[in-house]
């Protein structure tokens, strides 16, 4: 079993940067994907960013040149480094990850807010 647990986010003006967090730990295979996605209310989940074990890197359109996702395999972390936000960026944003055989895992979720 694998426990993801995430921080990071909070309320943010318009323009400002947070950086989230994800950190995996228990029974830990070696990870292949490890993703960002995000749900506001009334929408579905949808990616924000993936990276794979093999250097490969997914951003959703309205995040390019603005999110950063960032992976230390040592410590089993993804990060999400995000600026110049925008009040559309609010959501709660979820952490995934997907080990070789399949399994994959949920964080908790946390809160980005965007509001002046």
């Amino acid at each position: 079993q694998v426990q993801l647990v995430e921080s990071g986010g909070g309320l943010v003006q318009p323009g400002g940067s947070l950086r989230l967090s994800c950190a995996a730990s228990g029974t830990i295979s070696r990870l292949n994907i490890m993703a960002w996605y995000r749900q506001a209310p009334g929408k579905e989940r949808e990616l924000v960013a993936r990276a794979t074990s093999g250097g490969s890197i997914t951003y959703e359109d309205s995040v390019k040149g603005r999110f950063t996702i960032a992976r230390d395999n040592a410590k089993n972390t993804v990060y999400l480094q995000m600026t110049n936000l925008k009040p559309e960026d609010t959501a709660v944003y979820y952490c995934y990850t997907e080990s070789y055989s399949f399994q994959y895992y949920w964080g908790q979720g946390t809160q980005v807010t965007v509001s002046s």
